[in-house]
This record gives structure tokens, sequence and C-alpha cells, in this order.
């Protein structure tokens, strides 16, 4: 299917992308939200994490991924990972117009700014979003007077992969990344989980940070962002079909399930997940 005529199908699915089951929590989302809606979700796990990568290297990935979306005629792209879109998503828009690109990025600093109350923001993610203040900019951009502190924590990618999402190891780590962030006044009011892989962790991170922070989450902001989209451009399945989830991944197929069930809030097996390659992958089951 062309690029143009899936982008006028509104019966085609949404492609929906991160480089492992991080952007499963957007997937829940944007699942809940329109549920009327086909998905198909793909995970880059052969070469994650992406937010430890060269720029270079994560529009390469990125366009990649998106590309072998495009060849299972989607409608819509979601990059749901938060350093893909901070560094690939103005090139993605390009090379995939007109089919609409959304980032999880934009929504997440619009909620941000919508959250906070004294405009000290904090915002947690990989080092590449980090490095790259794209966060503060989206930010500012709404809020000019913000006062935006960031926070690399790349190790919380490992720990959610791993499924380490509570007790004493991720509540350790957690100490570690923030206690410099809200160990002094005035704190920031918000904290902006920068990273898909970090709302599984929230438990961990609320548990150091106390209760006066509002966590923001994008995957809630980005489902709605993508309702708009879809409505905008006349693309919303029609009332009553029944939606449906497709997973694939470049590595790993009983990993994934067995890791992405946490993301995804059901239970996942190996068959639900497809193993496809990507140029340079080399996906193996």
């Amino acid at each position: 299917m062309s690029t143009v005529s899936a982008a006028r199908d509104v019966a085609a699915p949404i492609g929906v992308f991160d480089s492992g089951v991080g952007g499963l929590t957007v997937l829940r989302a944007l699942t809940q939200g329109l549920p009327d809606e086909r998905f198909v979700y793909l995970g880059d796990t052969a070469r994650l994490p992406y937010g430890t990568k060269s720029p270079h290297s994560i529009r390469r990935y990125a366009l990649q991924a998106a590309g072998l979306l495009r060849d299972r005629g989607v409608k819509c792209l979601v990059v749901a990972c938060n350093t893909a879109s901070a560094v690939a998503l103005d090139v993605l828009q390009e090379e995939f117009a007109p089919v609409p690109v959304l980032g999880v990025l934009e929504p997440g600093a619009a909620a941000a700014c919508r959250a906070t109350r004294s405009g000290r923001i904090a915002v947690i993610a990989t080092e590449s979003t980090v490095r790259g203040g794209a966060y503060e900019a989206a930010i500012r951009r709404r809020l000019p007077g913000a006062i935006v502190t960031s926070q690399a924590c790349p190790m919380f990618v490992a720990l959610a992969e791993e499924g380490w999402t509570d007790g004493p190891v991720a509540e350790a780590v957690a100490h570690r990344y923030l206690d410099e962030l809200f160990g002094r006044e005035p704190q920031p009011d918000s904290l902006v989980l920068g990273c898909t892989h970090f709302p599984v962790l929230a438990p961990a991170i609320r548990n150091v940070v106390g209760p006066q922070a509002t966590i923001v989450d994008s995957a809630e902001t980005t489902a709605t962002a993508l309702a708009g989209i879809l409505d905008g451009a006349g693309l919303r399945a029609a009332g009553g079909q029944a939606g449906s989830v497709r997973l694939l991944a470049t590595d790993g197929a009983e990993r994934f399930a067995r890791v992405g069930g946490i993301f995804l809030g059901r239970p996942l097996v190996a068959a639900d997940v497809e193993i496809v390659d990507l140029p340079g992958t080399g996906g193996n089951s």
C-alpha cells in the first residue's frame, strides 16, 4: 500500500514504535482511548536502548523502524520513544508526509506546563534526550519563565527492561538519581517521566520524591493528541469496530513477552510477538 493510499484509509492500522518495550505504556493508553483502532507496535529490541546512541544512529534507527511500519500500510505513526521524538521527529515527519507523525515529547511538555503551579519542573530522561535539551525547549516555548532541571537516568531503562520495577534495588537507584533534584528548596512541583520506560517505575519514584510533586506521564496526553490528529485528518476508524493490536520486535520474543506484559498491563506469550528484521539487526527469536 502506498503512503498516500494508507493515509486516506480509515481502516488502516496506526503504527507505534519504540526502542523496546517501554512504548507499550503509550500503546496501552492509545488502545484505551481509541478502542476502535487497529495498532501495529514495533519494539526495536535488537538495538535498545536508543538513549545512549549518537543522534546520527538514532535518526537512522528511527527511519528504519518507521519504514517497516509504513510498508505495513499504517495511516498514522506514533513515535512512542522520547529519545527518537527528541532527535528524529522532524526527519520522520518530512520523510513520511502525508502520513501524520506524532511524538510523545510535545504532549508530555504540554502536560507538564498544565501541571506545574510554581513553574519549577524536573525532567528525567535518557542521556540523549537530556543532552539535547528538547524537553526544556518544548516547556519554555509554552511557559517562558519555567525553571527546568533535567537528570539523565539510564539505569531506569535497564531496570524496566529487566522487570525490576519495585523493591529496594529500584528505590536505591531512584534515590541516587533524584535525591539531589528534590533535596533542596525550592523543590520542583512537577516531575516529567521523559522516557516511556519510566512509568512502570512510578511507585518507586513516588516513594523517593514524596507526595508533593505531580508526576507527569505523556502516555495519556499522547492518546488525546492522536485522537485530535485522526479527527482533523478524517482518519478516525468507524465506531463499533473491533480494535486490535499486533506486536513486532527485532529480537527476543520470549523476553519481549515476559517484560512487555508489565508495560501493556496484560499477560503476553512469545507467540504474540512476531520477530522482524530491520537493516543491521538480524532479529532472532
